[in-house]
């Protein structure tokens, strides 16, 4: 069967395929994060502050060329009317990948909320979980995927 541009199934396909393509980007951009995020482990081994990995890693984000957003303020409402307060998230990487870092002991089911909750203020689909405090970073970080 043949559509043509304008007809309903035509129209539907393209957004789905719109939607398709920007999860596909959004893959690529969190492995990218993660391969920058072993470099920093790498540099900077385990038990450092948060902060400290959180800005080793915009720095080496931005070192590959990829655009990077840290501690973007995301306006909060309550059934409508702005609070006044905003949430913060740690990295938004190429406006496509939301990234919470964490220095602790174990991820708990909370950190994974955060950043749920974090994907759904934004719209974002995709984001990652990365704690800096552990032997091998593989086993700390955590891709979340919303929707």
């Amino acid at each position: 069967m043949i559509h043509h541009e304008g007809t309903k199934d035509t129209k539907d396909t393209k957004d789905t395929k719109d939607t398709k393509d920007t999860k596909v980007r959004a893959m690529g951009v969190s492995h990218a994060v993660v391969g920058a995020a072993i470099e920093v482990h790498r540099h900077l081994g385990a038990g450092l502050l948060e902060s400290i990995y959180e800005a080793a890693l915009h720095r080496e984000l931005s070192l590959r060329g990829l655009t990077v957003d840290r501690q973007l303020r995301v306006p909060l409402e309550y059934k409508g009317s702005p609070l006044g307060l905003s949430a913060r998230l740690d990295l938004l990487v190429q406006q496509l990948v939301v990234v919470e870092v964490k220095s602790v002991d174990r991820l708990l089911p909370v950190h994974k909320a955060q950043l749920l909750t974090y994907l759904r203020l934004t719209g974002h689909t995709v984001g990652l979980l990365i704690n800096f405090n552990v032997e091998l970073l593989r086993s700390g970080v955590k891709r979340v995927l919303n929707g």
